[in-house]
């Protein structure tokens, strides 16, 4: 779970890469950078992501069979909204309970 800001889309093949800048990593079972590639598995802007807009995100770490493939995935049906100061406390407050 982690707060980022859409820096750019773009679409390569049947998927969407957001370019995303990472503000604040909430909980996180992998390491994060500054700056990460966030994918999702589809072209039809499922969940709606704007460019300079902020959000919550909740993605999963993919790894293929193979292991040589290693990204950031967001799935079609998975946590993406619009990040406000109540999420961030809300986020905050469930942190110290998990």
């Amino acid at each position: 779970v982690f707060q980022g800001r859409i820096l750019a889309r773009r679409l390569v093949g049947q998927e969407t890469r957001y370019e995303v800048d990472v503000k604040t990593p909430y909980r996180h079972r992998f390491p994060l950078v500054p700056r990460e590639y966030v994918w999702v598995p589809n072209t039809c802007s499922c969940p709606p992501l704007r460019e300079g807009g902020e959000y919550l995100l909740m993605a999963r770490q993919h790894v293929n069979y193979e292991r040589t493939l290693n990204r950031i995935l967001l799935q079609d049906d998975g946590y993406a909204r619009p990040w406000t100061p109540r999420e961030d406390r809300l986020v905050r407050e469930a942190a110290r309970h998990c």
